[in-house]
Formats: structure tokens, C-alpha cells, sequence
């Protein structure tokens, strides 16, 4: 790893994730959500992978680049316009990304590693976009599941366990070792559903 070019592309995501207009709170000061978001997922990567690739950590810090800029709202509200907004979210956060690395100088080779990992290619069989995957899983778990159930008070225990299974199925066995360990922070009022869940 080029130590300073590393540190200039996460300077650069850093940079255009500021610039997220929307705001969130945390430990009483306020972010931008998407800034917020990128170093809540490199600290768990630090946490739960702390030997991760240069490729992975580039990749953790940009999974949600600049997201604001592509809204729910502009997509139908149905399942097919879901999957087509999350589809091309992947394709806009991998060429956001891959773009600012070759503005500080990564070759080709490490641009095209980092945006399959963003645009999330071959979970299943590529080691590299699962960890990604297992960060970002154990990062909603953390931080986004319980305000996540508030936006949704109108689902019943069956749909949340639902909602948990999906999670955890994406999840590799080294994560569900280290969401189980204690190793994370559950959200208190819904440990039961989850312990549910993935029995």
C-alpha cells in the first residue's frame, strides 16, 4: 500500500461525502449523514476485519458515496422500482469512487478491484465483496436497525424476523461469530427478535 495515495482517496470520498446535505446526530454533534456513515464503516471494518485488504478499506469507506445525489423518490415506489434503484445506486457508487481513485493516481487493476467490491460482484464468491457486505450488515445492526424499526412501527414480529433472516443470511460465518461474541452493540429492544431470528 502507497500510504499517501491511500490517504488522498479517502480524503477524496471523505470530501464528496461531506457534502451530503442531509444531517445526523451522533455523541451530540452533527454530520453529514454520509460522512458519518463512511467512518462508522471503516471503524468496523478496523473492528471486525483489521487486516482487510487496501482494496476493502477503500471500498468500506465509498460503499454509500454521495447517495444522496441518486433518491428513492426518483424510482417507482413498487419492488421492481426498488430493485432498479439499488441496482443502479451500485453502479453509481462503484464509477463515483472509482473515479476519485484515479484522480490520485490508483492504476486501473486496483479501480476495477475496489468498484466490483462497491457494486457488490459475486458476493458469494468473491472474499473481498463479502467482507464489504459483512461490514456494512454488522454496521445496520449497530447503528441503523433500531431507528430503521421506528420508521416502521406497522410491522408485525413475523416481517421483523424476516427483515433480521435476510441480514443475516448475506452475512458470512465470521460475522455472525462476531455479532454473537458481543462484539458489537445490539439494539436492546430488539436482541429477542434477533436471537429469534437467527436461531
Amino acid at each position: 500500500m502507497t500510504l499517501q495515495r491511500y490517504q488522498a482517496a479517502i480524503a477524496a470520498f471523505d470530501r464528496a461525502n461531506a457534502q451530503d446535505p442531509n444531517k445526523e446526530m451522533a455523541d451530540g454533534k452533527e454530520y453529514p449523514k454520509e460522512l458519518l456513515y463512511a467512518q462508522r464503516m471503516t471503524e468496523m471494518q478496523e473492528r471486525f476485519a483489521p487486516g482487510a485488504s487496501e482494496a476493502v478499506k477503500l471500498a468500506v469507506r465509498a460503499q454509500h458515496i454521495q447517495r444522496w445525489k441518486s433518491p428513492r423518490s426518483d424510482y417507482p415506489m413498487d419492488k421492481p422500482g426498488y430493485m432498479l434503484w439499488r441496482t443502479n445506486l451500485y453502479k453509481f457508487h462503484a464509477e463515483t469512487a472509482g473515479n476519485l481513485m484515479k484522480e490520485v493516481g490508483y492504476d486501473d487493476e486496483m479501480v476495477a478491484r475496489v468498484k466490483a467490491i462497491v457494486g457488490k460482484k459475486e458476493l458469494k464468491t468473491n472474499p473481498e465483496t463479502q467482507m464489504m457486505e459483512d461490514v456494512v450488515d454488522l454496521v445496520f445492526i449497530e447503528h441503523y436497525m433500531l431507528a430503521f424499526a421506528g420508521q416502521h412501527p406497522e410491522y408485525d414480529e413475523a416481517k421483523w424476523i424476516l427483515i433480521i433472516k435476510k441480514t443475516w443470511n448475506k452475512m458470512s460465518s465470521n460475522a455472525h461469530e462476531f455479532a454473537l461474541a458481543g462484539k458489537i452493540r445490539l439494539p436492546e429492544a430488539l436482541v429477542p427478535l434477533i436471537l429469534k431470528a437467527v436461531q
